[in-house]
C-alpha cells in the first residue's frame, strides 16, 4: 500500500498538463472544503450539514506547468425524492467525464454502507484513475490515522479498486493539500490551459451569489431545514446615476421553502434570522464580486418543490 505524506523530488516536467477531477463521497465527506482549500478561495458552498452542493462548482487551480480543474459532484446517496436522483446522474456523467476521481472518506468515520455503495459504484468505471483522499485528519490522533488508511486500501483490494495514491489530508488546517494536487496533476493530460489564468471557477456568478446565500440562510436553521431551500436570483443590476468611484449592485434574490410553516423558521422572530442572512450573506458577495452590494431578500414558498419536476426545472436542477 502506498500511502503519500510527502513529494518524491523528481525533476520536473517540461510538459503543461490540464484536465478535471472530480471530489466523490459520501454528503459531508468534506469535498468541497478541499475545493476551496485547493483553489485557495471560496467557490464551493461548504456546510456542516450534508447534500448542501447542488451545482457542478468547478475551482481551478493554476500551476506554471499545469491547470487542474475540480469538478465539486453532489453527495452521492441512495435517492428518495426526484431531486435525489436528479443529483446521482449528474454525479454518474460527471465520473464518466473526468480524468482523475478523487474519493473522499473522512478520518474520523468508520467506513460505513454509504461508502461502500460509492466505492462499488466507482469500481465499474473502469477507465478513470482514482486517488483515495481520507479527509479531517486534524480529527483524529495518527493511530486511529493509520487504521482508517488501512481500511481504505483493504476496501479496494476487496472490490478491485487500484488506488493510484491514498493520502491523508486536513484542508482545514491546510496539511497536504498541495501534496494531493502534486499528485493529480500527473494524471491529467498533457494539452495548454483549458481556462484564463485569473478564472477560478466557471461557474455564472449568479449562481455562486444564489450559493453563498443559500450557505448562510442554512447556517441559522441547523436541523430543521437541512434541505428545503433554494434560492434564486432574479436579478443583478448596477444601480444608475452612482459616481464611477461609488459603484453599487443591487441584487435581489428570492429564497424558496417547501411549506408555509418553514417561513417563520427561515424569517425568525421579527425578522431577526433574514437580517442574518442579508448581513452575513453580504459580506461574502461582496468580497466575491469586489463591490458593494445592496442585497435585498424575499422567502416565498414553492409547495413541495424537492418532488415536482416542474418547479425542480424553475429553480435550476
Amino acid at each position: 500500500m502506498s500511502v503519500r505524506t510527502q513529494s518524491s523530488d523528481q525533476p520536473a516536467e517540461a510538459v503543461h498538463r490540464a484536465g478535471f477531477a472530480c471530489f466523490v463521497g459520501r454528503p459531508n465527506a468534506g469535498k468541497s472544503t478541499l475545493t476551496n482549500a485547493l483553489v485557495g478561495q471560496k467557490v464551493a458552498i461548504t456546510s456542516n450539514r450534508p447534500q448542501t452542493t447542488r451545482h457542478t462548482v468547478r475551482g481551478i487551480v493554476h500551476r506554471p506547468d499545469a491547470q487542474l480543474v475540480l469538478v465539486d459532484t453532489p453527495g452521492l446517496h441512495k435517492p428518495r425524492t426526484l431531486l435525489g436522483e436528479r443529483l446521482n446522474d449528474v454525479v454518474r456523467t460527471t465520473w464518466a467525464e473526468v480524468d482523475v476521481i478523487g474519493f473522499c472518506l473522512p478520518a474520523d468515520q468508520k467506513i460505513g454502507p454509504g461508502d461502500r455503495f460509492i466505492a462499488k459504484e466507482l469500481a465499474g468505471i473502469k477507465k478513470t484513475p482514482k486517488i483515495a483522499v481520507v479527509t479531517k485528519t486534524d480529527l483524529v490522533d495518527s493511530k486511529a490515522l493509520a487504521e482508517q488508511l488501512i481500511a481504505v486500501d483493504q476496501l479496494g483490494k476487496e472490490l478491485g479498486i487500484t488506488w493510484q495514491e491514498i493520502v491523508p489530508v486536513s484542508a482545514t488546517a491546510g496539511k497536504q493539500v498541495d501534496l494531493l494536487a502534486d499528485l493529480l496533476i500527473p494524471l491529467m493530460p498533457e494539452g495548454p490551459a483549458l481556462y484564463p489564468e485569473g478564472d477560478l471557477t466557471d461557474e455564472p456568478e449568479q449562481v455562486m451569489v444564489a450559493e453563498l446565500i443559500r450557505e448562510a440562510a442554512l447556517e441559522g436553521v441547523r436541523d430543521e431545514l437541512p434541505h428545503s431551500i433554494a434560492v434564486v436570483v432574479e436579478e443583478m443590476l448596477p444601480r444608475e446615476d452612482r459616481p464611477a468611484d461609488k459603484p453599487l449592485l443591487d441584487i435581489h434574490a428570492n429564497l424558496y421553502i417547501e411549506r408555509s410553516s418553514q417561513k417563520g423558521i427561515v424569517i425568525g422572530p421579527k425578522g431577526k434570522r433574514l437580517k442574518d442572512v442579508g448581513i452575513k450573506s453580504r459580506k461574502q458577495i461582496e468580497a466575491l464580486l469586489g463591490t458593494p452590494v445592496f442585497l435585498d431578500l424575499h422567502v416565498k414558498v414553492a409547495k413541495d418543490w424537492q418532488r415536482d419536476p416542474k418547479q425542480l426545472r424553475r429553480l435550476g436542477f
